[in-house]
């Protein structure tokens, strides 16, 4: 049985950072791409980051991009999302996802939730101006 879980989110000031974790509970966790989405207040869960298998390729929406950086660490099974110079606009519910990267390999593919095999239940962020 899979899990992920997400942790690291809380109430934070505009301008602040935060580190986000997903410790992943599953074998072959270092065959697995892994995923950032987030959901805004009454809004649709969006892309936010992605990472390869083997960690050497890392993809970003254009609203992240500069500000955060995903990165994974196979010994801890964890994934993590390091966000800086937030905004309000980043205030959402962060979720991490796992896909299979035999059949997603580019960013028409891992950029889209329906993609992705495996979630967490979500970790709050609130950013405060």
């Amino acid at each position: 049985q899979v899990q992920l879980v997400e942790s690291g989110g809380e109430t934070v000031q505009a301008g602040g950072s935060l580190r986000l974790s997903c410790v992943a509970s599953m074998q072959l966790f270092s065959t697995y791409a892994f995923g950032w989405f987030r959901q805004p207040p009454g809004k649709e869960r969006e892309f936010v980051a992605h990472i390869t298998w083997q960690g050497d390729n890392t993809y970003y929406s254009d609203s992240v991009k500069g500000r955060f950086t995903i990165s994974r660490d196979n010994a801890k099974n964890t994934v993590y999302l390091q966000m800086f110079y937030l905004k309000s606009g980043d205030t959402a519910v962060y979720y991490c996802a796992a896909v299979n990267p035999t059949w997603c390999r580019d960013s028409d593919c891992y950029t889209q939730k329906s993609k992705y095999d495996y979630w967490g239940q979500g970790t709050p962020v609130t950013v405060s101006s």
